[in-house]
């Protein structure tokens, strides 16, 4: 799949713009602050309906503007090698939901997520590796739902059980003393418990996939400088069945009946996936504190590539849970994702900078900004847009 035309209405600093690409290799060139990694934002958000770099929409409409447009025509391969196109229409406003149509139609979000897949790699992906857990969990979640779309739903559904038992955790912290009716806690609990049982199932199995990837791109890149390992550490431990929803979610209220007592104490919610991490190791040791700078970027970067690798080609090893079917991969010449590389290149030593050009160089559809041309290696030579204060021309 690939990108065809993209046309910004008051999105980010963009007041109108209208682009139209082909395969193949597209470079944003410009200085630094002249709108190039909005255009990257706008193609990841129409994949995944969040942006990369803020957690709500208000951002990304333009200052001044009541809402922002993004509309974006997604070419499809077929099976018998033709190609099919999907128009698809994004009105965002700050506090108001989406506005969606494909193909003309009016459409709800959860039902045209995964109609454009894509990867990006950017300068804040080094969080993933030196920041919190919440930002390796929103990585692998995101990942998850390309994957399986349907598993948003499931996301969106966790988050508000976990919301509304916490403000009944610490409802009833307040009555200290007083005689509690714990009842409803127990209706929570199953609740949560059956959600998360499918949380971490999922991420379970998409980890396991991702893994043999992470470790194969990370010796690419680092010229094979070390063993890049990740595994998913769950705050339901431990788990006797990780692929098995029915075990987990008994797992999961064992788990919550042993720390009952702390949560009321403490009015938190203590046990479930959003207490879990992706545990990032370089030869043996936590990436987090002994890695290196270049070290933390090239196993950033193995993270961004296996995820291309993973949506590309699915698991290296059989299905992965076919029981609950938890997998649905694209096959054929449809399944791989776009790819983008905001301003990475200026990150990158020499020899890290042509492997990674080298290994994207046949990418279906590449998208790379940078702030001046000589910071695109000449192995991704391609079309080239110009950006200076958000208008866009066609390079030299």
């Amino acid at each position: 799949m690939y990108v065809s035309h993209l046309s910004l209405t008051d999105f980010r600093s963009y007041h109108q713009v209208d682009l139209t690409f082909g395969p193949g290799i597209t470079a944003f060139v410009g200085p630094n602050g002249q709108g190039k990694t909005n255009l990257v934002e706008a193609i990841g958000y129409v994949s995944t309906f969040a942006s990369h770099r803020v957690p709500s929409d208000a951002p990304l409409v333009r200052a001044g503007a009541s809402a922002a447009v993004v509309r974006s025509r997604i070419v499809r391969a077929q099976d018998d090698g033709s190609e099919r196109s999907l128009v698809l229409d994004i009105q965002l406003g700050s506090g108001k939901q989406n506005r969606v149509k494909l193909n003309g139609s009016p459409s709800r979000s959860r039902d045209v997520i995964g109609a454009l897949r894509s990867v990006l790699f950017a300068p804040e992906d080094l969080s993933l590796v030196k920041g919190d857990p919440d930002g390796r969990r929103r990585f692998v979640d995101a990942l998850c739902v390309q994957i399986t779309p349907r598993l948003a739903g499931v996301f969106a559904e966790y988050d508000r059980v976990v919301r509304q038992r916490t403000a009944l955790l610490k409802s009833a912290a307040g009555m200290r003393g007083a005689r509690l009716d714990l009842s409803t806690l127990d209706i929570w609990d199953a609740k949560l418990a059956e959600l998360a049982a499918r949380v971490i199932v999922a991420r379970h199995a998409v980890v396991a996939a991702l893994a043999p990837y992470v470790a194969a791109a990370y010796r690419e890149v680092s010229d094979d400088q070390g063993t890049a390992e990740l595994t998913y550490k769950s705050s339901v431990e431990p788990l006797a069945a990780p692929g098995d929803p029915v075990a987990v979610e008994a797992d999961v209220l064992r788990a919550l009946e042993h720390v009952r007592r702390k949560e009321l104490d403490r009015g938190l919610c203590l046990v479930g996936p959003h207490r879990d991490d992706l545990v990032l190791t370089l030869g043996g040791l936590p990436a987090k504190g002994y890695a290196s700078h270049g070290e933390s970027w090239s196993f950033a970067l193995a993270l961004r590539l296996a995820s291309y690798q993973l949506l590309s080609h699915g698991p290296q090893q059989g299905t992965i849970d076919g029981e609950t079917d938890l997998w649905v991969a694209d096959s054929g010449p449809d399944g791989e994702p776009v790819l983008m590389l905001d301003d990475v290149f200026a990150e990158l030593d020499a020899k890290r900078r042509t492997r990674l050009a080298t290994m994207v160089a046949d990418a279906r559809q590449v998208f790379v900004t940078a702030a001046v041309p000589g910071d695109v290696p000449p192995q991704l030579a391609g079309d080239r847009f110009d950006v200076l204060a958000s208008e866009v021309t066609r390079g030299g």
